[in-house]
């Protein structure tokens, strides 16, 4: 199987799941396809005057236990594949943090970067054009994704309150402060993981302090560098799209920071002295305690996995690691603690972002904090424990652990035996 295959090798660990439950076939036939993907093409007027078109999508894979729930990435080789592949994953995400959501997720097929500003956020707005029919806080709720951001969020929220002739900030989350977003969003992603690691460190054997590399210095990663450092463990090696740098004593984060708040790549601070330069790839293979891959899908597989010499991988990123190199790490000892848990902090800060914008009532940073840790801990605690007991990895645990609820769900509205029966 094509490792760019995505929902074909998202569909692997609902099969691995179901082997180890009693379930009807009824809530396989269901989980097996997307309830709708939605597809359309943007126009927008560019600065210079003309025309240009974005393919864009916006999938609502399950809906069963919730409205769906997912980001929109914009990206220049993102795709409708892709689209349903995160919406899978986010399915399962939403059951394992047990939120009262269903997956999607959406997508435009553009490079960010290459737009001014004006053009973005008409590209924006030209999304929630197409797609407000199928949007809505009862319905679907998109959030950021990679290379999008709270004003981006906030744009789209402002154009489906006036297509709809009314505010409604429980639409989108992952906005800012001032249009109802929640404290505590912009790190929640690498806080949820942080907490994680933190509270099954000693069952994963890691010490302290832990030698750390973090594949991908975008916001994730630059979060749980922040945390972890501050609890005294060492960064050794990170990267971006444009190579990386590693140094045996721990790497200098505010020159990495600064670095990326000029615009430039963690490579521009190699010097030959404390930061040393080498490529993505190298990064994988670092002697490490914990490896957190924090970029995109597909970046740890079967040709590079056996190059691991971390302890822990923590996956942060969506679908880092695919099931061909899921073999290769449990063969090697390597415990990896899956994305459909170990990011859930940042839909579940969203999800706080939702509750509060229906409230209308706002919490304290310190409650979003205190209650991302409680959930973040006994939904990993109940994972490591199923793991331990059924003699599982983490990750397909945590599949079961989601199964059980999607399951519930499901067969809650009858199964082929109810029917059959009467």
């Amino acid at each position: 199987m094509p490792d760019d295959d995505l929902l074909a090798l998202a569909l692997v660990r609902l099969d691995e799941a179901a082997r180890h439950l009693s379930i009807d076939p009824d809530v396989i036939e269901k989980l097996k396809y997307p309830r709708e993907t939605t597809k359309a093409r943007l126009m927008i007027r560019m600065d210079d005057g003309s025309r240009k078109s974005f393919m864009a999508w916006r999938c609502r894979y399950d809906d069963t236990r919730g409205p769906t729930k997912g980001g929109i990435r914009f990206h220049p080789q993102a795709n409708g594949e892709e689209a349903e592949a995160l919406a899978f994953w986010m399915t399962f995400k939403c059951a394992v943090m047990n939120l009262p959501y269903g997956g999607g997720k959406g997508a435009v097929r553009v490079d960010p970067r290459s737009l001014s500003r004006a053009e973005l956020e008409r590209l924006s707005r030209a999304y929630i054009q197409a797609f407000a029919r199928i949007l809505g806080p009862d319905r679907d709720i998109p959030a950021p994704d990679v290379y999008t951001n709270s004003m981006i969020m906030g744009w789209m929220a402002d154009e489906y309150g006036q297509i709809v002739g009314e505010s409604v900030p429980a639409v989108i989350t992952g906005k800012p402060l001032a249009l109802g977003g929640s404290l505590g969003r912009d790190d929640a992603t690498a806080r949820g993981g942080y907490y994680l690691v933190r509270h099954l460190a000693a069952d994963a054997g890691l010490g302290a302090p832990m030698r750390v590399a973090i594949q991908g210095f975008g916001n994730a990663g630059r979060h749980i560098a922040r945390l972890l450092a501050a609890d005294g463990h060492r960064i050794v090696a990170v990267s971006d799209s444009e190579g990386a740098v590693f140094a045996h004593g721990g790497l200098d984060l505010e020159r990495l920071e600064a670095a990326k708040n000029a615009g430039r790549s963690v490579l521009s601070t190699a010097d030959g002295d404390r930061h040393h330069a080498c490529s993505a790839e190298d990064l994988i293979a670092t002697d490490c305690d914990l490896l957190v891959p924090a970029a995109l899908e597909n970046m740890i597989h079967g040709r590079n996995a056996a190059s691991v010499q971390a302890r822990v991988i923590l996956e942060l990123a969506n679908g880092p690691v695919t099931p061909e190199a899921d073999g290769i790490l449990a063969r090697n000892g390597v415990v990896v603690l899956p994305d459909i848990l170990a990011n859930g902090g940042g839909v579940t800060v969203s999800y706080f972002e939702w509750v509060q914008n229906r409230q209308g009532y706002y919490w304290t940073l310190e409650e979003v904090h205190e209650r991302l840790r409680t959930i973040m801990e006994r939904e990993g605690r109940a994972i490591w424990t199923t793991s331990k007991e059924a003699g599982i990895t983490v990750r397909t645990g945590a599949y079961v652990h989601a199964l059980r609820r999607l399951a519930a769900a499901i067969e809650a509205h009858g199964t082929q035996q109810f029917f059959a029966a009467g």
